[in-house]
């Protein structure tokens, strides 16, 4: 349907009002008297010349009964009238051919003899224009429905159906069914309001699914965090009561607890991490950060938990030149994370290959480990909240499953991104990239 603007529309419903009457009143006129002409017409003023001479050569019959029969013939015949008065206005004949016709007087004159006035004539012609009157109102009265029509059908029928679905979106109810309409402006508003009821039904479809996702955090780490509050627990009641009574079995038991409080902060950190990534407006304190130092400072970091495992962390090509603008303490638990990922799930006496470089105007990092790599489900799910494989990725190499979200989403929020993949001679492959910084010299 193409669509017109109300401007349009309004300048045609004037032509149609000023142009329907015409049209009407000139086919009544032509109808009626055979003449587009709206004047008098030659053959008019040839009856006219005629009727006179007759009148005013027959003075002296104008009270003869059998000459104002043969007048009214010819009157009749003519479709006209005729008045004849007396010089001192006394009727001496009259006649009009139908009573119920409306005529107008299309001559006057007056009779002189000898100098003086005989009498006066008057000739009627029937008036058209009452009857050609009422057509043309007729046809604004029909203009006017036509406009009527039109107006409710593509103006206020549409407005009164958005007004409704607006009320219906302000009540919650999204699934509202909008009119169509020829005219440009209320397609427009229609156009605008289906754009926002999409958007809203994505924004509350995106509200549900992140509060099911709360919900399930929620639940999950209150889960995480029972299992080390209660061996934590168990523990130092068992040192309390005195069941640990020989010094090897007291460091025992201060071992557990010391790994139990470390495993319980390491879940509350993921847990705020994630939160202040996911619900906060996080804003990050840009500084230039130098890639390779932070991996270098991580790796120092994770030493002691690789050499547990004679776990060889392996730097193969750093750059010098890998600059970028971030926030230190977040990207450090990106790293983190990351590596710590590659740790606990790198087999014992594996290796983890570490690579930094500069990309174009990217800083490019990759963390390659010797395991079973991923499977085709965790290359899909891995960066899932709360997400572990079956195999060796569950919940015996502690942590929540918030790790790999968290450096994600920390990555993107620098503007990069975080890829998993497997690598062609085997293991797990990370790969990460951040934009350069472009230091003016």
């Amino acid at each position: 349907m193409r669509s017109i603007r109300i401007r349009t529309f309004s300048i045609l419903s004037l032509l149609l009002i000023l142009m329907l009457p015409w049209v009407f009143y000139v086919t009544a006129h032509l109808l009626t008297t055979k003449s587009l002409s709206f004047g008098t017409n030659e053959a008019q003023k040839e009856n006219f010349k005629k009727m006179s001479n007759f009148i005013e050569t027959n003075i002296e019959n104008w009270s003869n009964p059998k000459w104002q029969d043969d007048l009214r013939g010819k009157l009749q015949a003519l479709d006209m009238g005729v008045e004849i008065l007396t010089e001192s206005n006394q009727e001496i004949f009259q006649f009009f051919p139908e009573e119920d016709h409306s005529f107008t007087r299309a001559e006057q004159f007056s009779i002189m003899q000898d100098g003086l006035l005989i009498g006066r004539v008057m000739i009627f012609q029937p008036n058209p224009r009452g009857g050609q009157m009422i057509v043309a109102f007729t046809g604004l009265l029909l203009a006017f429905f036509i406009i009527g029509y039109v107006m409710r059908r593509f103006i206020l029928k549409p407005l009164e159906k958005m007004s409704l679905a607006v009320r219906q979106v302000a009540e919650g109810d999204l699934d509202v069914l909008l009119p169509m309409s020829p005219i440009k402006e209320i397609t427009e508003v229609y156009g605008g309001i289906r754009i926002m009821t999409e958007g809203l039904q994505d924004s509350m479809q995106k509200q549900v699914e992140l509060e099911e996702e709360r919900r399930f955090i929620i639940a999950a780490v209150a889960h995480d965090l029972r299992t080390p509050l209660f061996a934590l627990r168990g523990y130092l009641d068992g040192l309390e009561e005195g069941i640990a009574d020989s010094p090897d079995k007291q460091a025992r038991y201060l071992a557990v607890c010391k790994e139990k409080s470390a495993q319980l902060a390491r879940l509350v950190e993921d847990l705020f991490t994630f939160t202040k990534t996911e619900y906060l407006e996080m804003e990050l304190k840009k500084t230039t950060v130098n890639l390779p130092n932070l991996l270098k400072k991580s790796i120092d970091s994770l030493n002691p938990l690789a050499k547990q495992n004679n776990i060889s962390i392996i730097t193969n090509y750093f750059g010098d030149d890998c600059m970028i603008m971030g926030d230190s303490y977040l990207l450090e638990r990106a790293i983190n994370n990351l590596l710590d990922n590659a740790v606990r799930h790198t087999p014992h006496s594996g290796k983890i290959f570490i690579q930094c470089y500069k990309d174009g105007n990217r800083v490019v990092f990759t963390v390659q480990d010797t395991g079973k790599g991923f499977s085709s489900e965790e290359i899909h799910r891995v960066f899932d909240p709360l997400y572990r494989g079956e195999a060796s990725r569950n919940r015996s190499t502690g942590g929540v499953g918030l790790g790999l979200t968290i450096s994600r989403r920390v990555v993107r929020r620098h503007g990069g991104d975080l890829v998993v993949d497997n690598h062609s001679e085997g293991g797990a492959l990370i790969k990460g990239w951040i934009p350069a910084h472009c230091s003016n010299a």
